[in-house]
């Protein structure tokens, strides 16, 4: 009984996850991975491409036929019947249609380059999701980050009121300083409602990537995904990358084996198709004849033949462009977020470096000669500015590298 007790007090693994969901990126693709409505679907129909692969290279149902003849027993002392055994004659024939050589072997590619093509398209819807969430997940970071430095200048700007109200109590400064202020104070607190507005979009998108009520809940983001060693220099290697693994290409590519595999069979179709049947005859309760059968169609319809043709030629033609059309776009992205990744790292090395120390310098020494007279409030708020600029300039280019790295991810459809 005190162990049921205990494990009911536990928190379900489930309803733990729904608690800290939103903390981290991974727990996010977690989820996504496992409950987006849109990825299962993209799923099922791959699964469904999949089982059209044997049906495609299967042969035709067999055909049975049975045909009763002189029903009225012309010439017999009986009277007219439909039943087999009391009728004149009755002739079952069954047929088995055969396509011609190696029109099923095609038909069974096609399906296959269709299956391949609905498994990358699958795949792709994933590689898009995750890029959206990681980008969304950065963007939430960022205005959590955000938030924080912004309270924290709130707090740093009452102290700095006290500091003015003190000094204009012993004749030292203006009272202008301690509204000046108080001013800057109600600009923050303005900030403030626009930022928590602003999470609120932010986790509504995140939510509905992730098939959620829009308004359901999210744990503020703890940490960013640490970055790899990547760089320009690496870009030989990712287009490779890209064009070995980037699910929209894989797709594009396995649209033109199956053009290409329904191409020729539209070639093949200039051969006729087969069937091939026995025919035994029953007279009254007797197998009395036996017949073999075969058929085969005539393709005189050349003229259209030759338009079907046209058709698939032109349609590879059109797969071929299409492939190569992404392939070019897909790469010049890379080549683009790749450029863009590496200015956000260096970006970052050169305010944690030399900016933010610079910066909080000029606050601290401001602040003291404030207190001492030497400066006016106005220099004083400018330093305030200016170290506040730099931690957020830090806070956008951290994220502006996750976000440049999710698309780079989502191109060569695999993490780093």
């Amino acid at each position: 009984m005190a162990a049921a007790l205990v494990g009911a007090s536990l928190p379900h693994p489930a309803a733990a996850q729904e608690q800290t969901l939103g903390a981290d990126v991974e727990g996010l693709l977690a989820y996504a991975r496992s409950r987006n409505l849109e990825l299962g679907a993209m799923r099922v129909e791959a699964d469904a491409a999949t089982q059209r692969i044997g049906p495609a290279g299967a042969l035709p149902d067999p055909v049975l036929r049975t045909e009763l003849m002189n029903i009225n027993n012309y010439g017999n002392d009986a009277p007219p019947s439909i039943l087999p055994w009391r009728v004149g004659e009755t002739r079952y024939t069954l047929m088995q249609p055969l396509p011609g050589w190696g029109k099923r072997d095609l038909r069974r590619d096609a399906a296959s380059a269709d299956a391949k093509q609905a498994a990358a398209r699958a795949d792709a819807t994933w590689a898009e999701l995750a890029a959206r969430i990681k980008s969304a997940f950065a963007e939430h970071y960022r205005l959590a980050g955000d938030e924080r430095l912004t309270r924290e200048v709130l707090d740093l700007l009452m102290r700095l009121e006290q500091v003015a109200r003190a000094r204009y109590a012993g004749g030292l400064a203006a009272q202008q300083d301690a509204i000046r202020a108080q001013l800057e104070q109600t600009a923050v607190r303005s900030e403030l409602i626009a930022l928590d507005n602003d999470k609120r979009q932010v986790r509504a998108r995140l939510n509905g990537l992730l098939s959620r009520e829009a308004t359901a809940s999210l744990t503020d983001p703890q940490a960013l995904r640490a970055l790899p060693a990547l760089s320009t220099s690496d870009a030989t290697t990712l287009v490779e990358r890209a064009r070995a693994r980037n699910p929209q290409l894989q797709a594009e590519l396995a649209r033109l084996e199956s053009a290409q595999r329904n191409r020729d069979l539209t070639y093949r179709n200039r051969y006729p198709d087969y069937q091939v049947g026995v025919a035994p005859s029953q007279m009254r309760s007797r197998i009395t004849t036996w017949s073999l059968m075969f058929e085969m169609n005539i393709p005189l319809q050349q003229e259209a033949r030759r338009s079907q043709e046209r058709e698939a030629e032109a349609m590879v033609t059109a797969a071929q462009s299409r492939s190569e059309s992404i392939a070019r776009q897909l790469l010049a992205e890379l080549a683009g977020n790749l450029a863009a990744f590496d200015a956000a790292r260096h970006t970052e090395s050169l305010i944690k470096s030399q900016l933010l120390p610079q910066s909080e310098l000029s606050l601290r020494s401001a602040l003291a000669a404030y207190e001492t007279g030497k400066v006016d409030f106005a220099t004083l708020l400018d330093a305030q500015r200016q170290i506040r600029k730099a931690r957020q300039d830090l806070l956008k280019s951290e994220v502006e590298a996750q976000m440049r790295l999710a698309e780079v991810e989502r191109i060569l459809g695999e993490e780093l």
